[in-house]
């Protein structure tokens, strides 16, 4: 039996799923400390469903601390950055593109170094070695223990940062680490600026996870415990620890894989609608459809995977405003509906209180609502619908009806035909769509590269390519099986010689848990 937890900023859900099915899933509102939250859930499901904490065979967790902690500027450490790129990209230094705010959290002392290389592997100049060695006794003798490595299409060729990974590790024993090409794709700044981010979050990462498992234990939980990437898959604890960052936006992802499970549909558009928010993504073989765009986190660009989705400010929780036109957010109740809404005895209008007066939605006291102004509930009501149909129709790539898949607690609000859907599908446990989403996540694992492909050998250096990603899956976990190639994409690089190709293989395998019908 695994357990799925998505512990999200106005709620923190928990499910039981055993062979495929969803038997049970809770709601408990989310507490300043998250552990606190995740106990009270796990706690309750347990108790409900009379399982035994020795039945769970898996723990499946998606978090936003990660993003949060970042986005906030909160509990971030000082950042020692290594760059290999000299005598080039002296013009753009590192963290050129960052906010104010977030320089100063970061605190950041920066090495340039010769070092990097071209696109075709062809070294910018050797690695000075010297100067990365003085680099890291410098950052040392600064308190500074996090460190980014990050050179010049070192995506194409990992030597030059593996190897400065080792000289640092030999002048800071106990440093963590962070070298570019484990997390983002060729650009430069964005690659880098991804390190950075995920060297600022060592220390939080470290002590969160250690309180996420001590959670665990004081529930009596002894079972492998995972947390979920923002593509869909899962990592190991281990890997949580060394690279945070790859939990940003896993909350819409894992709930864009809810909504498949529990759908049945691989092909769809998805909606999540929230207390506050609505985050609006495609299903593509049962997977989020990855953004092709630079990604923004806090203000700064990044560019390594991240699902394609747009938020909407639509929610339960969403202040309705009359006038001549009627508005609906973004401003939002958020965790506060249950006080505050005019259907649980308050004095906001909220975009719950509009459907449950227009009469498609029971919760509260309905008779509360019963005065409205029936021009405003209309008006409401087609306010909120509009709003999902631009916004489905900006994640469309073709004219044509798409089934929409319905998830989150905000899913009362719709109840009209939509323009541009042809099927609106709302699942049993929709409520709980992202902790299902994370409780199914299988392991994955990405393999980006520049390669010549010459005429004639394309299909050879792709099968190349796909074995590689294939092994570093089967390398990640012990206990994967039904490994399958699931995306693969070739850019072929216009103005460089040689019919040189971009190539991003993803490759996904099953956790291998024996499980059996509760």
């Amino acid at each position: 039996m695994r357990l799925g937890i998505d512990v999200g900023g106005t709620n923190t859900d928990a499910v039981l799923v055993d062979c495929g099915k969803v038997l049970a899933g809770v709601k408990a509102p989310t507490t300043l400390d998250p552990n606190e939250s995740i106990v009270a859930a796990v706690q309750r499901i347990l108790k409900e469903n009379d399982v035994s904490p020795e039945k769970i065979l898996g723990v499946m967790l998606g978090t936003t601390h990660f993003t949060n902690a970042f986005v906030q500027r909160l509990h971030l450490d000082r950042v020692g950055v290594i760059r290999l790129s000299l005598p080039a990209a002296r013009g753009l230094p590192p963290m050129i593109d960052w906010p104010d705010e977030a320089i100063k959290a970061v605190d950041a002392q920066v090495a340039l170094v010769r070092g990097g290389h071209e696109f075709d592997g062809r070294p910018i100049a050797p690695l000075d070695e010297l100067a990365v060695a003085k680099a890291a006794r410098e950052y040392g003798a600064n308190g500074i223990n996090s460190i980014a490595i990050t050179g010049i299409f070192s995506p194409v060729i990992r030597d030059g940062e593996i190897r400065a990974a080792e000289i640092v590790r030999n002048e800071l024993p106990d440093a963590a680490i962070t070298i570019s090409s484990d997390l983002g794709r060729v650009g430069l700044i964005e690659r880098e600026n991804a390190a950075i981010m995920n060297a600022s979050l060592a220390s939080l990462a470290s002590k969160t996870v250690d309180a996420f498992q001590n959670a665990f234990t004081a529930l009596g939980i002894d079972a492998p415990f995972y947390i979920s990437q923002n593509d869909g898959t899962l990592m190991s604890v281990e890997r949580a620890r060394s690279f945070p960052v790859l939990t940003f936006s896993s909350g819409p992802t894992n709930s864009i894989r809810g909504a498949s499970f529990l759908s049945g549909h691989k092909e769809a558009i998805v909606a999540d609608i929230g207390g506050t928010t609505t985050d609006i993504g495609v299903l593509r073989q049962g997977f989020p459809r990855e953004t092709s765009l630079v990604s923004d986190i806090g203000s700064i660009r990044t560019n390594f995977r991240m699902p394609d989705v747009i938020a909407l400010g639509l929610g339960g929780g969403s202040i309705v405003q009359e006038g001549s036109h009627v508005s609906i957010g973004p401003r939002s109740v958020g965790y506060q509906l249950t006080s505050k809404a005019v259907v649980f005895g308050g004095d906001t209008i909220t975009a719950s209180d509009i459907a449950v007066a227009a009469g498609y939605a029971d919760i509260g006291d309905k008779s509360r609502v019963a005065s409205l102004d029936r021009s405003l509930v209309e008006n409401g009501v087609q306010k909120m619908h509009g709003m999902l149909e631009d916004g489905i129709e900006r994640m469309k790539t073709n004219p044509d009806p798409v089934p929409l898949v319905l998830v989150g607690g905000g899913g009362i609000l719709i109840d009209r035909d939509l323009e541009g859907v042809s099927d609106v599908i709302k699942p049993e446990f929709a409520e709980t769509a992202n902790a299902v989403g994370a409780s199914i996540a299988m392991m994955g694992a990405e393999v980006e590269k520049v390669v010549p492909m010459p005429r004639g050998q394309q299909e050879e250096i792709i099968a190349e390519l796909k074995e590689e990603t294939i092994k570093e899956l089967a390398n990640s976990s012990g206990k994967i099986e039904n490994i399958n190639v699931t995306d693969i994409e070739t850019v072929p690089l216009p103005y460089v010689p040689g019919g040189v190709v971009r190539v991003r293989i993803k490759a996904v395998g099953d956790l291998k848990l024996q499980e059996s019908a509760a």
